[in-house]
């Protein structure tokens, strides 16, 4: 049989992931690995989540976690989210809360909910390379959305391709991958500009609760109901997740937005996997309700610390020629090369030499320019493996630009 001869044409537009390939490496002992934004499971509350599966499959509890589930999501855990959206200043209720098994779910029903073939989505270069693999297979096109052009040319330029603008997608808060926050000024600004063309805005929040320093921002969502009243009004959906906080193998995320998009993501659940685990979302509402916010902040003292060591790090060991960002939270710092560096050969002669890894920039750009980036995440590792680490990728670049011309 050849596969090849039958496939969609949307297959041509699907690649494997660098992270998920790079994930392999974590079991080589010998690899010091700042890959992928992998939650340190030595955090996890194992405890907690034990009990709150004991306690679901217990007596009567049981015939509930093991059972078929409504597509919308267990209501106890979207009535936590409605109030824990409440606390970022979003006032929404159950019916504008839709779980996803986990956050890239919900961007992949986002571009099948929005996108026909040739219409545009506005993205950041970078940008999250899981949500450009989301929505590659919806056959867009992609504009630069922090490249500050105006409603009158992102129109032109979607007409030329085909379609029209339907939906800007960023994370406002500590981005993946460069760690980068919006300020409240660009926030306003973009959804000036997302009125002004009358389209989505897709706004992913997996990072918005690890914050180690600065003021908090509200979330887009956040702002524009302070504009327009009612989150029925709004045309920006809220991507969140557990995954960086709690735990990621339980894929359990969540969309926050006005009840008629929400009702048509119902209908997308309903055709897709018809709903999320069941005892995997009694799990973690259970989990949620009693030991969130502590350990956030757990996860905001660890990580906080270990954002700090690996700045330290880089700028001790780095060559002259490297930049970085700074960044407030999250999981990342993003690096600029040299130009005639490239991210993924570095990766390979670092690999094989310094024997450390990370993930190479490119793939986080729309059009796969931009190969002199890499990205670092520092949520593993704390001094002796960062300081040991950066010093071995300050070597490995210091030897790629000490190569002949």
């Amino acid at each position: 049989m050849d596969w090849g001869s039958i496939l969609s044409q949307r297959m041509s537009r699907m690649k494997a992931s660098e992270i998920r390939e790079l994930l392999k490496l974590l079991d080589q002992p010998e690899i010091i690995s700042f890959a992928g934004g992998i939650p340190d499971p030595a955090l996890f509350p194992v405890e907690d989540y034990q009990k709150a599966l004991a306690g679901a499959l217990t007596g009567e509890a049981a015939a509930v976690s093991l059972q078929y589930s409504v597509s919308e999501g267990y209501l106890p855990l979207r009535r936590w989210l409605a109030a824990e959206m409440g606390r970022l200043g979003v006032v929404c209720g159950v019916e504008n809360i839709f779980i996803t098994s986990g956050s890239q779910q919900a961007l992949d029903y986002l571009g099948k909910l929005l996108l026909s073939p040739g219409d545009t989505a506005l993205v950041n270069w970078p940008t999250y390379m899981g949500a450009l693999g989301a929505f590659n297979a919806y056959e867009p096109a992609y504009l630069r959305l922090n490249g500050n052009l105006g409603a009158a040319e992102v129109r032109a330029e979607a007409a030329a391709s085909g379609g029209r603008p339907k939906f800007a997608y960023l994370s406002a808060d500590f981005g993946n991958p460069t760690g980068e926050t919006l300020d409240r000024a660009g926030r306003e600004q973009l959804l000036d500009l997302a009125t002004e063309l009358d389209i989505a805005v897709i706004e992913d929040g997996a990072y918005q609760h690890l914050r180690y320093e600065g003021e908090a921002i509200p979330p887009i969502l956040a702002l524009e109901q302070a504009r327009v009243g009612s989150i029925e009004n709004c045309r920006t959906l809220y991507c969140g997740s557990f995954s960086k906080t709690l735990a990621p193998g339980l894929r359990v995320g969540w969309v926050c937005g006005a009840s008629a998009a929400i009702q048509r993501l119902v209908l997308l659940k309903q055709a897709g996997d018809l709903h999320s685990s069941t005892i995997n979302q009694i799990a973690t509402a259970q989990v949620a309700e009693t030991v969130f916010a502590a350990h956030v902040e757990q996860l905001r003292q660890v990580y906080g610390r270990r954002r700090s060591l690996v700045l330290e790090a880089l700028a001790r060991e780095m060559p002259e020629g490297v930049t970085w960002t700074r960044p407030e939270g999250g999981m990342f710092v993003w690096l600029t090369l040299p130009e005639a560096i490239d991210g993924a050969e570095l990766l390979a002669h670092a690999l094989k030499h310094q024997k450390v890894a990370f993930v190479p920039g490119r793939a986080f750009f729309a059009d796969g320019t931009n190969g002199n980036t890499i990205r670092l995440s520092f949520s593993l590792h704390e001094k002796p493996a960062v300081d040991e680490g950066v010093r071995r990728i300050g070597q490995a670049i210091r030897e790629m630009m000490a190569r002949p011309a």
